[in-house]
């Protein structure tokens, strides 16, 4: 569905942000980006976008080069989720959802009962249908998050790129949170790319995952094989227990020190 081939990127001639990095996402997969602070896990995301051009190598979406598409017909394909999302205007959540409906409405066209109706359903599926009316502004920052999976549901994009997306939530918000990703993937078959800090995070939902260090891929893979303790070592100079938890049914990662 997805593949980057020897994507590079620099935002100057001094250092390159990213170095001949190649992934692929098969339709239907949840696929983690690893890596430390400056890896280039969130360059690559805007690379994948279209929203930057690689200075060499290709990002494909089903079979054509993401250069090619237009704003609207890539749009149509993938959502992003961003780590934030800030409202200047006084939105309510259901202004913010139907705003996923922009790509598929015509130049001064208005959203219709039918558009209204989609934005409707991804309300309920992310939990949210109760908060219609609600100022965007005034809610907590995980019903904010569960709104904005909403409005890239709304675009009815069928791959979603989420950029640290329980980054700055309690405990409570981030299992929610990982629930409706894991149900979005399980009944409606989304793709997912999500960067991520959050190493249980990625055990949790994804089935492989990618690791950058200093904008090169250090491994990639199934999960269960590529989170090791060897490559948190490489990857972030910490040792770490690495097991799989009987009760939780994913691997679990606990940091334990520094490595010498």
């Amino acid at each position: 569905m997805l593949r980057a081939a020897d994507v590079s990127f620099s935002y100057d001639e001094a250092r390159p942000i990213l170095d001949r990095v190649s992934l692929e996402v098969e339709r239907g997969t949840i696929v983690g980006l690893l890596g430390p602070n400056g890896s280039g896990k969130t360059t690559l995301l805007r690379l994948v976008a279209g929203m930057l051009q690689p200075q060499s190598g290709t990002v494909i979406l089903d079979g054509a080069p993401v250069s090619t598409l237009t704003r609207r017909r890539l749009a149509r394909r993938l959502a992003i989720v961003p780590q934030e999302t800030p409202s200047p205007f006084d939105f309510t959540v259901l202004d913010i959802v139907l705003m996923g409906r922009y790509p598929h409405l015509g130049a001064f066209e208005l959203e219709g009962a039918a558009d209204l109706a989609i934005a409707r359903d991804a309300l309920a599926a992310t939990g949210t249908d109760a908060l219609e009316q609600r100022a965007f502004a005034t809610l907590s920052g995980g019903e904010k998050q569960r709104v904005v999976i909403a409005s890239a549901l709304a675009q009815e994009a069928d791959l979603l790129l989420l950029d640290e997306p329980t980054a700055s939530l309690d405990l409570g918000y981030q299992f929610e949170v990982a629930t409706l990703l894991r149900g979005l993937n399980r009944e409606r078959g989304t793709t997912m790319v999500v960067s991520t800090h959050d190493l249980n995070l990625a055990a949790a939902l994804c089935s492989r995952v990618v690791l950058l260090k200093e904008g090169r891929v250090l491994a990639q893979g199934p999960t269960e094989t590529v989170l090791t303790q060897a490559n948190i070592r490489i990857l972030y100079g910490v040792e770490a227990d690495v097991r799989f938890h009987e009760r939780a049914r994913h691997l679990t990662v606990v940091p334990i020190a520094r490595s010498r």
